[in-house]
C-alpha cells in the first residue's frame, strides 16, 4: 500500500507582499532622507548628486527586508517555529538587511 500525501502549496499573494515590500522601502525612505537632512556641508569630491546612490539603495534593502519578512512569517508554520520567534527573527533580519544598505548606499561619501 503506498501512502500518498497532498502537499499544497500556498500560492504567493502579491497584494500582502507588495505591502510588505512598499512599507520596507518607506521605512528605509525615511530613515535616509532624516540622515541626509543633517548634512550642511558635503565634501566637493562627492560630486552634485551624491544624495541619489543612498535614496536608490536604501529603499531598495528595505524593499528586500520586506520580502524576507513576507517569506519567514509566511513559512513558519511550514518549519514549525512559534510566531513569536518568527516576527523576532524577521525583525532582525529586516534591520540587519537595512543597515547593510545604508553602509553600501553611504559607501564613499558619509560611511568612510
Amino acid at each position: 500500500m503506498t501512502h500518498r500525501t497532498n502537499l499544497t502549496t500556498q500560492p504567493i499573494q502579491p497584494a500582502s507582499l507588495g505591502k510588505r515590500m512598499v512599507v520596507g522601502a518607506g521605512i528605509g525612505l525615511i530613515l535616509i532622507a532624516l540622515f541626509l537632512s543633517g548634512v550642511k556641508d558635503p565634501n566637493p569630491a562627492w560630486g552634485k548628486l551624491w544624495m541619489i546612490r543612498p535614496l536608490i539603495i536604501v529603499p531598495l534593502a528595505g524593499a528586500m527586508g520586506g520580502l524576507c519578512n513576507y517569506f519567514i512569517i509566511r513559512f513558519r508554520n511550514q518549519v514549525g517555529v512559534n510566531k513569536a520567534i518568527a516576527v523576532i527573527v524577521s525583525g532582525l533580519v529586516f534591520i540587519i538587511g537595512l543597515w547593510l544598505g545604508m553602509v553600501l548606499g553611504l559607501d564613499g561619501t558619509l560611511w568612510d
